[in-house]
């Protein structure tokens, strides 16, 4: 038997031209250890935005007429063409995560067919899936597919957050932008698990939101007092360790300077080099693709800024780890780890330049998810 469907494809040529287009696929039997999954909800990350339009100019979307393929064309500046060298001339699906219904299963996957299931590793924008078994987790009874849709991203990485705060010796964390959907995870995870947190949001509505669920620390970066009481905040949790996924500008040297600052309070602790409290920075995201700014003024010489993403990470921590998390998130699905959705779409709805420039403003609080159903 054949599945027919649809895969979203984004493709740069060399001349810098993005193409976007849904590409007319054909599903083959799945070998033994493998399925084919019905794709039933598949949500928007930034992670996928990324894929998806690269460096592209928005502004320069074009929607050719005929052809037959549904697509679309965008312009990416020339510096932006030298900064993706690596996938010139390549169609690239797109999706890292989802959810579906088991249509077909290999021998030694028999016992998934029917099942609904969570699912991971790419090309998730499309009609069906066809994956190796070990990348597709069944649904708790009477979860949905939107339910299980965002099971591995946001939540194995709030629960990678908290995992590398306690194996490097921290006992509280600082995390922006707290509001996002991962946010609402780790500030979930951080109360029941007894941790510090202490959340920084860009808006009143989003403090607000987050006392909601229970965060005692809840600051606004735009508040004009926000430095003294993000010092405050860290002085009292003893946060030592963040995770910005805002990425460009000064918020991430500004964390760790209220750090030193709060430091410095100790008595005992002055030394023209800065405290010797440790301080780390990790940067998960680029909101903002703006240089990243970091002010050594008044900051010492105990810290560190460095990158961190979740597939690394994984492939560091082990398969045991790995399995701790799975479980935790499948148990917790609906409560700890729901994602919130304020818009759900179809996949030919990708292609629309409103759809696009509104997945491009990465604004917190808005997130999409995609149903192929919906056409």
């Amino acid at each position: 038997m054949v599945w027919t469907g649809r895969e979203l494809r984004s493709t740069i040529d060399k001349n810098g031209m993005l193409v976007l287009s849904l590409e007319p696929v054909e599903l083959t039997e799945p070998g033994d250890d493998e399925v084919i999954v019905r794709i039933e909800a598949t949500p928007v990350n930034p992670s996928d935005i990324g894929l998806l339009l690269g460096p592209a100019d928005l502004s320069s979307i074009e929607k050719p007429e005929g052809g037959g393929v549904a697509r679309l064309v965008l312009t990416v500046p020339p510096a932006g063409v030298a900064a993706v060298a690596g996938r010139i001339g390549q169609s690239l699906s797109v999706g890292n995560e989802g959810a579906g219904t088991v249509v077909a299963a290999g021998r030694n996957a028999a016992a998934l067919r029917g099942r609904r299931v969570g699912i991971y590793g790419g090309a998730m924008y499309a009609d069906y899936r066809k994956i190796s078994m070990d990348h597709v987790i069944p649904l708790p009874e009477g979860a949905s597919a939107a339910d299980g849709a965002s099971m591995f991203i946001n939540p194995i990485t709030a629960l990678g957050f908290v995992e590398t705060a306690r194996r490097e010796g921290h006992k509280a964390i600082v995390h922006t932008p707290a509001a996002s959907n991962l946010g609402q995870m780790l500030q979930r995870i951080c109360l029941a698990d007894g941790i510090p947190l202490v959340n920084i949001v860009r808006s009143d509505e989003q403090v607000v939101l987050m006392r909601g669920l229970g965060a005692t620390h809840v600051l606004n970066c735009k508040d004009e007092d926000f430095a003294a009481r993000l010092t405050d905040a860290v002085a009292e949790t003893g946060a030592t360790i963040a995770f910005d996924a805002i990425g460009g500008g000064k918020l991430g040297s500004d964390i760790l300077q209220a750090m030193e600052r709060a430091a410095a309070r100790i008595p005992g602790t002055y030394s023209r080099y800065g405290t010797t409290v440790f301080k780390q920075l990790y940067v998960y995201g680029s909101l903002d693709t703006a240089p990243t700014i970091l002010d050594r003024t008044g900051l010492g010489y105990a810290w560190s800024v460095s990158a961190w993403l979740l597939f690394h990470y994984l492939s560091k921590v082990g398969p045991e780890t790995v399995r701790r998390f799975r479980q935790r998130v499948v148990d917790e699905l609906t409560s700890t780890f729901a994602s919130h959705y304020t818009r759900t779409i179809g996949l030919a709805d990708v292609l629309h330049p409103d759809t696009l420039r509104a997945f491009d403003r990465k604004a917190t609080g808005e997130k999409f998810l995609i149903d192929p159903s919906r056409g």
